[in-house]
């Protein structure tokens, strides 16, 4: 897109998801609560190695979105053994073939978001994001298309300020 200016869209049906508060019923930590489960298809768990666990993220930037975590419950990189290292990378790899094999992607984006200010919904639990890519995809706007994804409606924002009393 060749524009002088950041074109917007509205994605208001994220908003539930970006700005909600953590709920006493909901677990601290989705990956330990499913690791900690046997219904893997319940919880979304595609994969169980020595070191780590692959899940599917309920949700997805983009069709076949994986997160690839370690089994224990750590928040840095620098704190994992290097056989966790090792099986997470390995794990990475092995995911890529499978959806190379099944949806084709062109591409993928591969990283971590450490920390919230990072936008972490789980900072706790390290874990790496595998987004499959496909040419003209409308995902990560900001850096390839000079597009922002606004997650709320003017007018859903007018009305939630007009109800501050």
């Amino acid at each position: 897109m060749s524009s002088d200016r950041l074109q917007q869209l509205w994605a208001p049906w994220r908003l539930s998801y970006v700005a909600a508060e953590p709920q006493a019923d909901r677990p601290d930590c989705f990956i330990c609560d499913g690791l900690s489960q046997s219904d893997d298809r319940r919880h979304l768990i595609v994969q169980r190695t020595e070191h780590s666990v692959v899940v599917l993220n309920k949700y997805p930037y983009n069709n076949g979105h994986l997160l690839v975590a370690p089994l224990r419950h750590v928040a840095r990189p620098q704190d994992l053994h290097q056989a966790e290292v090792l099986d997470q990378q390995q794990q990475l790899q092995k995911m890529m073939e499978r959806l190379n094999q099944l949806i084709k992607p062109e591409g993928y984006n591969i990283g971590m978001n450490l920390g919230r200010v990072s936008g972490a919904g789980l900072p706790g639990h390290l874990h790496w994001h595998l987004v499959p890519r496909w040419n003209g995809d409308t995902n990560f706007m900001p850096v390839l298309a000079d597009t922002k994804v606004i997650a709320q409606s003017l007018e859903a924002l007018y009305d939630l300020l007009h109800d501050v009393k």
